[in-house]
């Protein structure tokens, strides 16, 4: 059985919901399809949270209002038999008056998890009654019967096999199983969700339970890009990546993955692929445990980095320097990105600049310390072992009319990274581009 996730942009309209019944039921193949909210519909929620916390709850009734009418306006077009659309629409109201509901109470985040939640409720059970309206055999399993965290919020992984397994066996004999994405319980039993991934790691994480065939992303790109294609000319899409690259361009700018979903699907050994809805016949990206060697695969940017270096000649070579810097950002929960080191200082990069003042203040016991900002992760990922003699010297050639404020090579095998202005951001990109994929091809024809 394969999983298939479908984001909100997929099924954005009722003629979205369509297409996306059509698509997984073509083959007639067993399917498990995880669902997001329809598109801007989670925005939409949080709206409504947002009014219940200034205990506004006019401003909230008159977003519902409105929410319930998008909602509402589809059914006609999404059914085309009474008993369907009747059935929806009373479901609807009951959904619609259950949030109503949520505005005459005390609200605290507990209510804003159960708002959240609604979003993939709704299109879960509009394209469960629209596959059936159409003589699939399509049934509805709740996210929140099957996946649940743990006490330090991380998925609970037995639970999840056990649940997802135990609830696949009591519907036997279905075409379709639906069930909702980014949702689920927490240790206690209450609604929570996943965040980082939201519904993509909700498939990967039933993927695994179940050891699927291929766990499918569906999105409206076609697969994950050897460079931003916003604003680089001439990119690609990659066809294949292995799970530790793509973990490695999701962290540094990779926006159609969280780097944490794709883990346990890697774990599993169930490779993902990356679908374009409104181009099914594309191939995508595929991801699973095969590395390809001696080829770069992709460029990815960070932004929004601020670099932080500290001088000291008083700590040369003296022991426990580095751990009293590193003490300090843990104390402020910062995590660092890319760090280099000399015998006389270490420079570093974060992304949350949150508690920055508190840090430089501290840092300052150690040293001199200087701050640059606006600055942007670059990375280069691809097989960089050791084996592959040059690798790591054509990309800095590429890049020597720009000025780097910081290179990190060797802490991984598959990415060699540089800090530099975020106004030079466009032309490092576009340098990598020429050098690196053209380098590509050449080394992939035969002499």
């Amino acid at each position: 059985m394969k999983v298939l996730k479908f984001g909100g942009t997929s099924v954005g309209s009722a003629q979205r919901m369509k297409d996306v019944s059509k698509l997984i039921t073509s083959d007639g193949e067993p399917k498990l399809v995880v669902l997001s909210a329809m598109s801007g519909t989670t925005n939409t929620l949080v709206e409504i949270s947002d009014y219940l916390y200034k205990k506004n709850p006019e401003g909230a009734n008159t977003v519902i209002n409105q929410l319930e009418q998008k909602y509402l306006a589809h059914i006609d077009e999404l059914y085309a038999t009474d008993k369907w659309r009747e059935r929806t629409e009373q479901f609807l109201k009951e959904e619609f008056a259950y949030l109503r509901s949520m505005t005459k109470t005390l609200f605290t985040s507990f209510e804003e998890k159960v708002i959240l939640a609604q979003g993939e409720i709704i299109s879960t059970n509009m394209v469960t009654n629209y596959l059936q309206e159409q003589g699939i055999k399509a049934v509805l399993l709740s996210a929140l019967d099957m996946v649940r965290t743990d006490k330090n919020a991380e998925p609970d992984f037995n639970y999840i096999r056990e649940k997802t397994l135990a609830q696949l066996a009591a519907n036997p004999d279905y075409q379709i199983y639906i069930t909702q994405g980014f949702i689920c319980r927490n240790a206690y039993g209450e609604i929570d969700n996943l965040l980082r991934g939201g519904s993509d790691y909700t498939a990967c994480l039933l993927g695994a339970a179940i050891e699927a065939e291929e766990i499918q992303i569906w999105t409206d790109i076609d697969g994950m890009h050897n460079n931003d294609p916003r604003i680089v000319e001439g990119t690609e899409p990659v066809r294949q990546l292995y799970f530790e690259e793509a973990a490695e361009l999701a962290y540094f700018g990779a926006k159609i993955l969280h780097p944490t979903c794709i883990q346990p699907a890697k774990f599993a050994g169930v490779p993902v692929r990356l679908l374009n809805t409104m181009d099914p016949s594309a191939p995508g990206t595929i991801i699973n445990n095969r590395m390809h060697r001696g080829t770069i695969k992709a460029v990815a940017a960070k932004d929004n980095i601020t670099c932080i270096g500290i001088q000291s000649s008083r700590m040369l070579l003296a022991h426990g320097f580095l751990r009293k810097v590193f003490e300090i950002f843990e104390t402020y929960k910062t995590s660092i990105d890319m760090i280099a080191t000399s015998e006389v200082g270490v420079s570093v990069t974060i992304d949350n600049t949150t508690n920055l003042r508190a840090i430089v203040d501290e840092l300052k016991k150690y040293g001199t310390v200087t701050v640059d900002d606006r600055m942007c992760i670059v990375c280069v990922v691809g097989d960089l072992s050791t084996q592959n003699v040059g690798f790591e010297t054509i990309a800095t050639d590429a890049l020597k009319q720009i000025p780097v404020r910081m290179i990190s090579y060797g802490g991984s095998q598959h990415n060699i990274s540089f800090v530099v202005a975020e106004a030079d951001k466009k032309r490092t990109l576009q340098a990598l581009q020429n050098t690196l994929f053209t380098y590509n091809d050449h080394i992939r024809r035969p002499s």
